[in-house]
């Protein structure tokens, strides 16, 4: 009979604990809900250091493609020391010749919270994708403005944009479609 009531006994205090628990598990889910109604977080880059971050993102977002002078002739081989110094070969299209910006000294005259709106507001000239910088993350953006600003400033600033129908000074890249050629 004694192991029957311990028995009993058992089952009453686990019993009461499944009572107990109860709100405890409520609030888990609600809490573990709480995250659900929230919209999913911007994706951003994860490393060492925000500059390491920004080393990666600019190589990957292409910005030594019209930034750096060489890099296409190089094959991507140039020095971190060499980057982002600007192009005075422009691009010329309907909007006039814009030329790429030496961003190691734009840096320089912006602050971080400057650079991340000078991006939101995507409103630079062709060909720099300001509408695909402007959807980034805010510290994928302080990334790559740390990491520009840790190498210093270097260079001249490049050419200033030419309006339409101007012509540039400088060698400069034509960006017009072309309709194609008529077939017999």
């Amino acid at each position: 009979m004694r192991a029957g009531s311990r028995s009993s006994a058992a089952r009453a205090r686990a019993a009461r604990r499944a009572v107990l628990g109860l709100p405890g598990a409520a609030l888990a889910a609600v809490i573990g809900c709480a995250d659900c109604a929230q919209p999913p977080a911007t994706p951003h880059v994860m490393a060492a250091s925000p500059e390491e971050a920004g080393r990666y993102l600019i190589l990957v977002g292409g910005c030594n493609d019209c930034h750096t002078p060489g890099w296409d002739r190089s094959s991507g081989r140039l020095p971190a020391s060499e980057w982002l110094t600007g192009n005075d070969v422009g691009y010329r299209g309907p909007w006039g010749t814009s030329y790429a910006e030496n961003l190691r000294l734009s840096v320089q005259d912006l602050s971080e919270d400057a650079w991340v709106r000078m991006f939101r507001a995507a409103a630079g000239r062709p060909p720099m994708p300001w509408l695909n910088y402007a959807t980034m993350h805010e510290r994928d953006l302080v990334a790559m403005y740390r990491f520009i600003r840790s190498l210093g400033a270097k260079g001249a600033r490049a050419p200033r944009a030419v309006p339409p129908g101007e012509e540039p000074e400088t060698p400069y890249i034509l960006m017009v479609p072309q309709p194609p050629a008529r077939r017999p």
